[in-house]
């Protein structure tokens, strides 16, 4: 029986705690999922969806962008893909009734909880200037004021165009010839926040800027380094991938400040033994502190180094450049400093080089625990410096895992979402459409919400995403966003962004990937690229929520015809009706895609993107070669009597989404704000079990910022270390506190102190 959405907020003042879990999946895990799905879809609705997910006839999951492998099970997906489907399949709405009843300021003072409850959003909605409600719009008018606020800017830069990590090839693809038709490269995504740092790191050290493994070459590792990543919340799918390869032979040494229950054991519930006894993952689990990654790498290339035979010389000699300069820094790294630095025993670093040099096929997966730092960059390199001494990318078996979070950032990277494009690819997208693109850099994230507080940025687009509840700093974001003429989010469902709104507001509802999307030519599908680069379609299968939505590809080319007008030679009224007419254009414009259309229809599976470093070990640097990298080691360094915070996500919770209030593997239930900290740390600053305290940010120009009322919880977390979930969190992290290089939000190392709670 379907639910109804909660009517007032759910009270989180007393958390309920038990002991951390050692096990993922299994029964707990299929109860849960049954759950969610049935109070949100109904049983028969379940059914018809979650068989669809991650089909190759049917759906890709809204989650997370792991693969899937060619051959399918009939449940191809994980607890937290199926709370994803359940929460946009639900058969609740969000009509305009319910803006009628709940002005903007209500909505303001609701979580982020209870605001994705009350689901599908059904109607175009309009908060005009002054108004305290939304109002039910046309998509005409809509679109009118997107073009009068658009039009009236002194210059295209004044306009922003994110981009969320679900939104699929074929509308990125328009997005962003729209935006630089229009004339900016204001283009700013969700991967600024998240994974830029390795798309930095990997660009300049192998030439581009993705993972080189493939689900195959996991199996086939002898040995898989799991560092600042919990796979067993935020990308459930892979623990079967590492179970397969520990059936294989394969070692596992994780690397985190917290212990997670999906690396210690992961119950299959795909297999009757499986679901009983599970499987033991970790071999060697290096507890390290915050922030200590740079230099565990660092000493272990130097340990490396200095074992007789243990470089790769070949390799290193015929694709490499820069050795010598590393391996000058490398034999420089200094045990006392590393052991500082990380938290570790000596015999835990010297374990873990014993399974290095053991192994003949390395890889490392990593994911924000490592992409933000300040010194995210030089950590990230300084991991392709272990593997390639060794030999380890280009190899079956072997290469660079950087684990990817949203079902398509990757493709929309692809696709040309970004700030700064490569000039042949603007090259490439001006022969194509007779347009001038502009050349100068765009926006990042953090950029644009400088641009909205400092006035330079005036209009803000959203495809898709929470971007109020996702970036830092929370009060200088939503004042500045408060700042816009005009802020769009187009949405399936409500969250923090549609209550922190510019002068004027547009909410455009569209459909979700479980949507059926027919356009004049026919039912179409879009298409996605994996975390491995594997481009596959996705066909939805439900009615839509509403008959008043539009797909993300129509929103965008009804955008850009009233803003353009006739002007535009672009033809976007054809690419509205077909989305094949747009996959053409992909075909010519962005490498790889030869073909595009014909290769979907030859392979049901998809294809995989070239990747020279793997296919070829062929690495398009400024070298010519991969490059090795010798920057200094750093590390936090925190204040006495202060801890280092890391945000991250729980067990009910997929980026800003909430899906409950429970952190099962954690023990923590019916409440979010908690804090978890070393008893032995908690008992110096004289913080009982249970306690409440705020959370004091501190940075270097001397300023604070506070997230008060949190639980303390006694964790078994690396000493100095402390943790607590986003978005609740995300007040503590200033907007200025970036990695070099990248501008990531450094979310992974916020210095606080622990006070009583004021009230």
């Amino acid at each position: 029986m379907v639910s109804k959405p909660p009517a007032g907020d759910p009270v989180q003042d007393a958390p309920q705690v038990a002991p951390p879990q050692h096990a993922a999946a299994g029964l707990p895990a299929v109860a849960h999922t049954l759950r969610i799905a049935q109070a949100q879809m109904g049983v028969a609705r379940s059914a018809r969806t979650l068989l669809k997910v991650n089909q190759k006839d049917g759906f890709d999951c809204p989650g997370c962008a792991w693969p899937e492998g060619d051959k399918r099970h009939v449940a191809e997906f994980c607890e937290n893909g199926a709370k994803a489907v359940a929460e946009e399949a639900t058969l609740r709405r969000v009509t305009p009734d319910f803006f009628a009843a709940h002005p903007v300021a209500d909505l303001a003072n609701r979580s982020g909880y209870w605001l994705g409850q009350q689901g599908r959003i059904t109607q175009p909605m309009y908060l005009a200037e002054g108004a305290e409600r939304y109002e039910a719009v046309t998509w005409e008018r809509a679109f009118a004021i997107i073009a009068e606020e658009l039009t009236a800017l002194s210059s295209p830069d004044e306009a922003l165009f994110y981009t969320s990590g679900r939104t699929s090839n074929e509308a990125a693809f328009l997005l962003q010839l729209f935006a630089r038709e229009f004339g900016t490269n204001n283009l700013p995504d969700c991967s600024n926040m998240c994974h830029e740092s390795s798309g930095s790191a990997l660009n300049e050290t192998i030439g581009i800027g993705k993972g080189s493994v493939s689900l195959e070459d996991l199996h086939q590792a002898d040995l898989i380094v799991v560092a600042g990543q919990n796979p067993g919340t935020n990308h459930p799918r892979m623990l079967s991938a590492l179970e397969k390869a520990k059936a294989a032979g394969a070692k596992i040494i994780s690397v985190n400040p917290l212990p997670e229950a999906g690396l210690e054991k992961f119950k299959n519930p795909q297999t009757a033994t499986g679901m009983l006894r599970g499987a033991a993952l970790n071999d060697l689990f290096l507890q390290i502190r915050i922030g200590g990654d740079q230099a565990l790498f660092r000493l272990l290339n130097k340990l490396v180094l200095e074992t007789h035979g243990a470089v790769d010389t070949e390799f290193v000699d015929a694709h490499t450049h820069g050795f010598e300069e590393f391996a000058t820094a490398a034999r420089a790294a200094d045990w006392d400093e590393t052991l500082a630095a990380t938290g570790l025993e000596r015999s835990e670093i010297e374990r873990a080089l014993e399974m290095v040099l053991a192994s003949e096929r390395t890889i490392v997966c990593w994911a924000m625990g490592l992409t933000q730092h300040k010194h995210s960059v030089p950590t990230i390199r300084e991991v392709v410096n272990f593997l390639l001494l060794r030999g380890n990318i280009g190899l079956p078996g072997a290469g660079v895992c950087p684990v990817r979070g949203h079902s398509n950032v990757q493709g929309d990277r692809t696709m040309g979402i970004f700030e700064r494009p490569a000039p042949a690819f603007l090259d490439a997208l001006d022969k194509e459409f007779g347009i001038v693109s502009p050349r100068h850099h765009g926006f990042d994230v953090v950029r644009s919400i400088q641009a909205l507080r400092d006035g330079e940025a005036k209009v803000f687009f959203a495809m898709g995403g929470n971007f109020v509840g996702a970036t830092p700093d929370t009060e200088v974001t939503e004042a500045a966003m408060r700042r816009a003429r005009l802020t769009v989010h187009v949405s399936t469902k409500l969250n923090r962004s549609h209550a922190v709104t510019g002068t004027r507001a547009l909410i455009l509802p569209t459909l979700g990937r479980t949507d059926k999307d027919v356009q004049a030519s026919g039912k179409q599908f879009v298409t996605v690229e994996d975390s491995m680069g594997l481009v596959h379609a996705s066909r939805g299968n439900l009615p839509p929520a509403s008959p008043h939505l539009l797909s993300e590809p129509a929103i965008v080319t009804r955008m850009a015809r009233a803003v353009l007008g006739a002007g535009s030679a672009t033809p976007w009224e054809e690419f509205e009706k077909d989305y094949a007419t747009i996959r053409d254009r992909i075909a010519r414009v962005v490498p790889g895609f030869t073909d595009f259309n014909a290769r979907l229809a030859a392979d049901p599976g998809g294809f995989a993107l070239p990747h020279a470093p793997r296919d070829e070990r062929r690495f398009p640097t400024a070298t010519g070669k991969a490059n090795f990298t010798a920057a200094p080691v750093e590390y936090p360094k925190v204040p006495e009597g202060r801890l280092l915070l890391q945000t991250l996500r729980s067990h009910d919770q997929y980026n800003t989404t909430i899906y409950g209030l429970d952190d099962r593997y954690r023990g923590i239930k019916g409440g979010r704000r908690v804090v978890l900290v070393h008893p032995e740390d908690a008992a110096a600053l004289g913080l009982a079990d249970g306690a409440y305290t705020d959370l004091v940010g501190e940075w270097t120009d001397g300023s604070e910022r506070r997230a008060p009322g949190f639980r303390v919880v006694h964790y078994p977390t690396a000493r100095g270390c402390a943790a607590a979930y986003y978005p609740e969190t995300n007040v503590l992290v200033p907007l200025e506190s970036t990695a070099d290089i990248s501008n990531t939000p450094a979310s992974k190392s916020v210095i606080v102190r622990l006070v009583p709670a004021a009230g």
